[in-house]
């Protein structure tokens, strides 16, 4: 091997083993199950439209994205991270620390929780406290915590029916689940005295609620073959199966477009995707997907997206979103907090 060769072979061995990433076409996605969906669409669009492979995409779940986002810049690691709520501090700091030092955020629209059946039963419409109730790990009774001892509906309320609870919901890495904590949990548990003022989000874990992994369309099958049980997940699941499923009220507002939109629903959420600025030289198709995504034929009101369950922000929210991914905006830990 002559010199100049040798000298290129060790080069490119430096490059490898420090992790810098290599030019490549095909854009990698990981992250929420809740938005996997809009990116699916915008994938298959993307590949279908220009000259870039369709993207590889990954559910899995938005905590566990955004972890496999901020393991470093190396061409092993994701571009790009799918979110169903907002990157917490902890993890842009975890990020920084791994040399992910440039991300920015890209807001797409609203989704809402749905909490659902399947349609074979009468609706049976539910407050977040009835839904606390039924999940917490501990609740107050006679003044103090104990082990949540309810096992069915009518024990919580009387208004209820007499059915086993039983709820199929998303893991601990999904955001799915960090959203319902926070809007339902949380929300309920810091008006109650037992609590102390604090938020209570420990769910129980004697069967009541079943942990149902990140694919939102195995709860949703779930849902047909136990049709006791009641499915937590995105508003667009909802949508998408509504010849076999029913979604409760919350609060006395029904799960619609327009409720969830307003933010009259009491638990709807804000989905977003981050990108990997680091990796934009080296993967070139990865703005041109973004800038898709962002498009008014995408995320806006007459958008492709909102046909399957996205709720789109307000004109100037998508408008101010699509600028900050044209510019490649910064995000901040001052943004996150």
């Amino acid at each position: 091997m002559n010199r100049i060769l040798k000298t290129t072979a060790i080069a490119a061995a430096v490059m490898s083993v420090a992790g810098v990433a290599q030019a490549r076409d095909q854009i990698r996605i990981v992250g929420s199950s809740t938005v996997y969906p809009f990116a699916s669409y915008v994938a298959e669009e993307f590949g279908a439209t220009t000259d870039y492979p369709t993207p590889v995409i990954e559910s899995t779940g938005s905590g566990g994205g955004l972890r496999l986002f901020c393991n470093g810049g190396g061409d092993d690691t994701p571009d790009i991270t799918n979110a169903s709520r907002r990157m917490k501090p902890s993890e842009f700091e975890r990020c920084a620390e791994n040399g992910v030092t440039d991300i920015t955020e890209a807001f797409i629209g609203y989704d809402g929780i749905a909490f659902a059946q399947s349609n074979a039963n009468e609706q049976m419409n539910v407050t977040r406290e009835q839904i606390f109730l039924a999940l917490a790990a501990q609740v107050p009774q006679n003044g103090e915590l104990v082990d949540n001892p309810y096992t069915r509906w009518n024990e919580i309320d009387s208004s209820l029916p007499d059915r086993e609870i039983a709820v199929y919901g998303p893991p601990t890495t999904s955001g799915t689940r960090d959203a319902f904590e926070e809007l339902v949990m949380e929300a309920v548990s810091e008006d109650m005295e037992a609590y102390g003022g604090e938020g209570y989000t420990d769910i129980r874990a004697d069967g009541a609620y079943i942990d149902a992994g990140e694919n939102d369309n195995l709860i949703v099958q779930r849902l047909s073959e136990n049709t006791d049980a009641f499915g937590i997940f995105g508003y667009s699941f909802l949508e998408e199966n509504d010849d076999s499923l029913i979604g409760s009220s919350i609060d006395g507002v029904e799960p619609t477009p327009e409720a969830i939109g307003s933010g009259e629903y009491p638990v709807s959420r804000s989905l977003f995707f981050y990108l990997k600025n680091q990796h934009s030289d080296d993967v070139p198709s990865m703005y041109e997907y973004a800038n898709m995504f962002m498009s008014e034929q995408m995320i806006g009101e007459l958008g492709y997206l909102k046909g399957i369950g996205l709720i789109p922000a307000p004109e100037d929210l998508r408008e101010e979103a699509r600028n900050a991914v044209e510019s490649q905006e910064q995000l901040e830990l001052s943004d996150l907090q």
